[in-house]
């Protein structure tokens, strides 16, 4: 073991925020596991990154990547030197940092962190958040033994995969700290959390999550839908629409008479409290969506991105709708009359809405953070107190 007393970890993540936020809540995680552990991000310019990892008080470094994407057409012939300049630049910051392991999150920028990590001859830890494994991942899996995975079933996806830790997906504390709250405390959360939010007494709350970047799909049903709901007083919508669809939304809203009973937001900042007051999500199925909201226990309705690679959202949705916890609606269906008929009943019924709540189950994802940072610093050689991470898999919800 290694007889400093400073950690360093450099993580890569980037993207979008299903592979940022659950970098953020490992690297809460080492910190509270070891305090004064030094946390920084390898990303690029291009993705949230940018805005996300510096407001969360953590050094980002960027790197020149590419995306894993067949649809750069040519271009896609750039990925190798780009991939070997940018670990190259990956390699910097890791020893300029005095880092003792790489994490790779998962996402383009990852793949460079992990291939840096090796040739500054570090230990790595992949992680892998998705049911089926990304592009970055299957490339990233064949260069380290350390393989941590959200969901078992994407272990036959990956190199080595059999040996992969399933961690379950790490959540935020704010968040891991709702699964075990008790049911007066969940009940005194939620008025707090509807007061926060500004919901009016006596009305059911549906959320629309397009997730980080908004879904325009999603944006123009719940716009329709509250249109279409505009003379009830016993239901509010609140849209995140991301920044982009925000102007469009609220005057659509307008146009159509539905801001009496929604409104329209670019982000939705404490998911803590939406999940705390909300009746019912209607989102993408991104895996830290599904994560949190099998770790919160708030009954969905789930549209997968059709565009997702390997159709990885449907993979991930089916988690929670094979558990009786969310129900699935094709992309393609998701309209305001087809929410009306879907969500109407279901707002209706208040022991089903119960019955979904509670057929998910924290599962692993409520630890996944803190088994997580203690396989990150076992592997790094770090003794601090921290406890050994489990040696058998740990059964995750995918059946």
């Amino acid at each position: 073991m290694t007889t400093t007393t400073h950690l360093s970890v450099v993580i890569g993540a980037g993207g979008t925020g299903g592979h940022i936020y659950p970098g953020l809540a490992l690297a809460e995680a080492l910190r509270a596991a070891v305090p004064g552990t030094e946390v920084s991000f390898i990303g690029t310019e291009r993705g949230l990154e940018t805005e996300l990892i510096p407001a969360a008080g953590y050094p980002l470094h960027t790197v020149d990547m590419i995306p894993f994407d067949p649809a750069l057409g040519a271009k896609r012939y750039l990925l190798p030197a780009a991939l070997m300049r940018s670990a190259h630049q990956a390699r910097a910051v890791i020893r300029a940092r005095g880092a003792q392991v790489v994490v790779g999150m998962g996402g383009y920028p990852s793949a460079p962190a992990v291939l840096g990590a090796r040739l500054a001859g570090l230990p790595a830890v992949i992680h892998e958040s998705n049911a089926v494994p990304g592009r970055a991942n299957r490339f990233a899996a064949r260069l380290t033994p350390h393989i941590a995975v959200a969901f078992d079933r994407s272990r036959a996806h990956l190199a080595g995969g059999e040996r992969a830790l399933t961690t379950g997906m790490p959540i935020s504390a704010a968040l891991s700290g709702l699964a075990g709250r008790s049911r007066g405390e969940r009940s005194a959360l939620r008025v707090e959390a509807r007061r926060a939010l500004g919901i009016p007494e006596g009305r059911r709350l549906v959320v629309f999550n397009g997730g980080s970047l908004g879904a325009l799909r999603l944006t123009g049903a719940a716009v329709g839908l509250a249109g279409l709901w505009q003379g009830r007083d016993d239901v509010q919508l609140l849209v995140k629409t991301g920044p982009a669809a925000l102007p469009d939304a609220v005057r659509e809203l307008t146009a159509r008479g539905g801001q009496r009973i929604a409104r329209a937001v670019p982000y939705l900042d404490r998911m803590d409290l939406v999940y705390a007051a909300a009746d019912l999500v209607v989102c993408r199925a991104g895996s830290a969506t599904v994560a949190e909201l099998a770790a919160t226990g708030v009954p969905a309705v789930l549209v997968p991105y059709p565009h997702a690679p390997g159709d990885h959202q449907t993979h991930n949705a089916r988690v929670l709708s094979d558990a009786g916890a969310g129900l699935l609606l094709p992309d393609a269906e998701t309209t305001a009359e087809s929410l009306a008929a879907l969500v109407g009943p279901l707002l209706a019924d208040p022991a089903r809405l119960a019955t979904m709540a509670g057929a998910a189950g924290p599962g692993p994802h409520a630890r996944a953070a803190q088994l997580l940072a203690a396989q990150v610093v076992h592997i790094a050689g770090f003794s601090f107190g921290t406890p050994t991470p489990p040696r058998a898999p740990i059964p995750s919800q995918a059946p």
